[in-house]
């Protein structure tokens, strides 16, 4: 069983409140693993919006893709970051804190709302980790991602030791 955050309730608990639950793992798209633990860290690979198989939207931030939806992106990113971690871990419980957040953003040149779009993220990290969902973030403009996804997301987390 799930030990308790500070504010009473397990992450998982807290996603139940949000409407939300672990997602299945995402398959990798090449020759890699969703998520490697080193000690005391747990790294995900970047994260794609995929959802049942399928990305949320494609295309570029400030383009074909609104700020809203990149937002909404960022959310699913992190969710299936969290998935990655907890198939590494088992519990998600035993996350002490999100170290470090990155964020990439496939956006037109003339798009500068990358943190806007990695709040998606940040945010829902916070939800659901409480204060240990308080990180460290980079939030990156680039010109393309894989899939033609407008969002990719990996997380840095510190963990228990078993």
């Amino acid at each position: 069983m799930s030990e308790p955050t500070a504010e009473g309730a397990t992450p998982e608990e807290r996603m139940a409140s949000l409407g939300l639950a672990v997602p299945e793992v995402a398959a990798p798209v090449a020759a890699y693993v969703p998520a490697v633990r080193s000690g005391e860290h747990v790294f995900t690979s970047g994260q794609l919006p995929m959802r049942k198989g399928e990305l949320l939207a494609t295309g570029k931030v400030g383009g074909e893709v609104s700020a809203e939806e990149a937002y909404a992106c960022a959310q699913q990113c992190a969710l299936n970051a969290i998935a990655a971690v907890k198939a590494v871990l088992g519990d998600l419980a035993l996350v002490e804190q999100v170290v470090k957040v990155v964020v990439f953003v496939a956006s037109t040149p003339d798009f500068s709302g990358q943190p806007a779009v990695a709040n998606g993220a940040s945010e829902l990290l916070g939800e659901i980790f409480g204060d240990a969902g308080v990180h460290a973030r980079s939030a990156v403009g680039v010109p393309v991602l894989p899939l033609d996804s407008p969002v990719e997301v990996e997380l840095v987390v510190r963990a228990a030791l078993a």
